[in-house]
């Protein structure tokens, strides 16, 4: 038995075998084109090597570097570059010889061999290989040795090219280099002018010492306050006056207006007290004139003390209770308070200064550390900048020390020697054979990979490890039935058919996936399929005849209302009322929605009133679901024929009213990723019950034929028209 691989790509061989016969051939007939060309003329080849070159002595670091990069460059591409070839061709024309520069690149190849370090001697880095074909020994000589010159002296040209495009960016960019050097040299002059007594104050310890003497300064204040406050206080205690009253009273005391005026009033007010004593009264024109004058004096005593304490205006009133008269004693008091309070204010202002002058000396002394590490970034840059522009300086007087010692990075090694050209040819019946070996290996890729690219399952075997890895129960596997024309369709009514053993082990296999409220397992049961021409109707008619054969009364719905009824195979009629009111003909009301067949006994059929504009409409209403359930109760057997599920959804919409839905497919039609992409949908929804799936149209086997007698099916009934579904294999008919 071949195996299930073979039998794939015997099929596929069958239906790409033309486009894999003209790839075949089109080998085969390239290379007996190739095999029978004539001889080619006789043909000489000039060979030749250039190694790798450098000057005797190097006193320049740019000269190997030069040296080093040309070498790197050396390719075929460079040595057949347009400018050699152009010069070449040019210096043959005046020898006499005409060859143009694409003639020159078709006949040359080249090979450059980098050999490995052990192998190396030193020095020999590279190898080249150059090879001319012509026809005429001396004059492919003659042009390799042209070649060779013309090489050697583009690799020196390019050399010469190099060192001076490096001189000419050392010329362009050392200006730039030297005007950074400039700038950041005057940059780090400006800061040590700015910032430089300060770190070298930092540095020799003054500015330490400065801070330590402020400190210092502080503290002699401090005490020195402390025993002016300690005098005061004394003072204070003694006179009774603050300081602003001790000078009040001592600027009082020290003015003669002043005391001119203490004397008259002293003097007005010992007159009215001695005319008091006389008996006088506040109206006495003396005692009067007295009360008078002491006001005026009184003011006027105001007013001078007014003009005493104001100053320049800034000064407050005298206060209450300042002393106008004191004695010698208590002026030298008055006046040593006022002293120590201005020598006070004056340390207490000395001491703000100070502490202002140590803020700044602490503030300079935190810093330092960031000034220093500035003017080091700035030395940094300077001697980076510095020694970038002394470096540029010795690249360029050594690129000018190595203009004298470029030369070019080839010389010849093996000079050109000239030989026949012996061409080894096969022989051309070894040309076809290899045509036709390879014909036959690219006919056969292609029809492989044709097949590859066709999604279609093509055998039984596939379709079964599909189901299988999807866990799909295998209900039935039914072997492809052969009709006498194309005009039979392969329906069961005979009832010694052959072919009633699979649906009847199909009918056996679903008493075992049904559930348990039934013995006879499931009732109504809903057929379909992936898409069309599986063979879904067929199979449903002829389950139902072996269903009404086994003695269970049956019952087949066409209920795909998509196209019109298939009834006709069996002879049955539809009265055309049913297609305009399909809702009253499944109530019962109009035509007869269960027809039985005459030569199948115990078989009924409801016809499809199809096609209809609103199908799941008519499948979701209330009359379908009587009618379903009316069925359930009056048959044994319900079978319904739906439409695919790549058409519509109409086998969804009845699965919920049955026991379950039976996948039918069939090789050859059935694609593989349509079923797989179905199957998931199915397993994925809780309400659909996937009983199980067919196989349809299976080739049979030469030991399932020898059985079967090669017989065909003797069916009566024949179509009255041509079928719709011309398209499938002949003698098969499927709808």
């Amino acid at each position: 038995m071949a195996s299930p691989f073979i039998k794939r790509y015997l099929l596929a061989l069958n239906r790409y075998k033309w486009p894999g016969l003209f790839t075949f051939l089109s080998i085969l007939g390239a290379s007996s084109v190739v095999a029978f060309q004539p001889e080619p003329p006789q043909e000489y080849y000039s060979e030749g090597v250039l190694v790798n070159n450098s000057p005797l002595v190097a006193f320049s670091d740019t000269s190997a570097q030069v040296q080093d990069q040309g070498l790197g460059i050396i390719n075929e591409d460079l040595l057949l570059s347009d400018v050699l070839l152009n010069e070449v061709s040019a210096e043959l024309r005046s020898l006499g010889i005409d060859l143009t520069p694409a003639e020159l690149v078709e006949s040359t190849r080249i090979a450059v061999v980098s050999p490995d370090e052990e192998e190396t001697s030193p020095g020999l880095r590279q190898r080249v290989t150059v090879r001319f074909v012509g026809q005429n020994p001396e004059v492919t000589e003659t042009v390799l040795n042209v070649m060779f010159q013309a090489m050697v002296e583009l690799s020196q040209a390019t050399n010469r090219a190099r060192l001076g495009a490096i001189t000419t960016e050392l010329d362009k960019r050392l200006p730039a280099i030297e005007a950074d050097l400039r700038e950041t040299e005057q940059d780090l002059e400006a800061y040590d002018r700015i910032e430089g007594p300060a770190i070298q104050a930092s540095i020799d310890g003054s500015l330490l010492s400065g801070i330590t003497g402020s400190q210092q300064e502080q503290r002699n204040n401090l005490i020195t306050l402390a025993g002016i406050d300690a005098q005061m206080r004394s003072i204070q205690s003694q006179l009774g006056m603050t300081p602003d009253q001790a000078y009040a009273s001592s600027a009082l005391s020290a003015d003669p207006l002043v005391a001119q005026l203490r004397a008259q009033i002293s003097e007005a007010e010992t007159q009215r007290a001695l005319l008091r004593s006389q008996g006088r009264r506040d109206s006495f024109p003396a005692v009067e004139e007295l009360n008078n004058n002491l006001a005026t004096y009184q003011q006027l005593l105001q007013q001078r003390a007014s003009e005493v304490l104001r100053g320049d205006g800034n000064v407050a009133p005298i206060p209450s209770g300042t002393q106008t008269n004191l004695d010698p004693a208590r002026a030298a008091l008055a006046n040593q308070l006022v002293a120590l309070d201005t020598q006070r204010d004056a340390l207490l202002s000395q001491q703000q200064v100070l502490g202002q002058s140590a803020q700044a000396l602490r503030q300079q002394y935190a810093d330092l550390p960031n000034k220093q590490l500035e003017r080091n970034r700035l030395e940094q840059q300077v001697a980076l900048r510095r020694a970038l522009y002394d470096r540029l300086q010795a690249s360029r007087v050594d690129a000018e020390a190595a203009a004298a010692e470029t030369v070019s990075s080839l010389t010849v090694s093996n000079p050109p020697f000239t030989v026949p050209n012996e061409q080894d040819r096969p022989a051309p019946i070894v040309i076809l054979l290899a045509g036709a070996l390879t014909g036959l290996i690219a006919g056969g890729g292609v029809v492989y990979l044709l097949d590859m690219l066709d999604g279609t399952v093509r055998t039984a075997e596939e379709l079964e490890e599909m189901l299988q890895d999807q866990e799909v129960p295998m209900l039935g596997i039914i072997p492809a039935m052969k009709t006498r024309s194309a005009r039979a369709v392969p329906i069961l009514v005979q009832p010694d058919s052959i072919y009633h053993n699979s649906y009847e082990r199909l009918l056996s296999r679903l008493r075992l996936v049904g559930n348990e409220e039934s013995s006879i397992g499931p009732r109504m049961i809903v057929l379909t399929s992936t898409r069309s021409q599986e063979g879904k109707s067929v199979s449903a008619y002829n389950l139902a005849i072996a269903s009404a054969r086994a003695g269970r009364r049956t019952l087949l719905v066409e209920a795909d209302l998509r196209s019109g009824s298939k009834a006709e195979i069996l002879g049955l009629g539809i009265d055309p009322q049913t297609i305009l009111e399909p809702l009253r003909y499944y109530s019962g009301q109009v035509g007869n929605n269960a027809q039985m067949i005459s030569q199948v006994e115990n078989l009924y059929v409801c016809p499809s009133p199809g096609p209809q504009s609103q199908p799941a409409g008519i499948l979701e209403s209330s009359e379908m679901q009587r009618f379903l359930k009316d069925a359930r109760s009056r048959f044994d057997m319900v079978v319904l024929d739906t439409p695919s599920l790549t058409r519509c959804d109409d086998a969804l919409l009845l699965e919920e009213q049955t026991d379950g839905i039976v996948l039918v497919t069939r090789p050859g039609i059935t694609e593989k990723a349509v079923l797989a992409t179905a199957l998931e949908e199915l397993e994925l929804s809780d309400e659909v019950r996937l009983l199980g799936a067919v196989i349809n149209a299976v080739s049979m086997s030469t030991a399932q034929a020898a059985d079967l007698g090669d017989r065909t099916v003797d069916d009566p009934a024949t179509l009255s028209r041509e079928p719709e579904f011309s398209g499938a294999p002949s003698g098969r008919i499927d709808f």
